[in-house]
């Protein structure tokens, strides 16, 4: 993989991730790091259950694509959120 390709899915998964975080209410504490690689998964997972669907391949922008990017990034951020959160703590 090429650096641009790499740089271009840091920058995908930090938007992507971001924008997970913004739908999902209330405080998320995770780090920067996990949000980004959250986003990134999240790119891959999406784009995986949209094209397996049959609705990512359509001319122009896929909006169904990448709305169901955001839902799995939100998804994928409750997630890290829950489980990055409990670390350390004792019961």
């Amino acid at each position: 993989m090429p650096v641009t390709g790499i740089i271009t899915a840091i920058v995908v998964g930090l938007v992507l991730g971001l924008l997970g975080r913004f739908f999902v209410p209330g405080k998320q504490s995770i780090p920067l790091w996990l949000t980004i690689i959250v986003g990134i998964a999240a790119a891959f997972l999406g784009t995986w259950i949209a094209r397996g669907l049959g609705y990512a391949d359509t001319d122009g922008f896929d909006w169904l694509e990448i709305i169901t990017q955001i839902v799995v990034a939100g998804i994928g951020v409750v997630l890290a959120a829950n489980l990055y959160g409990r670390r350390g703590v004792t019961r």
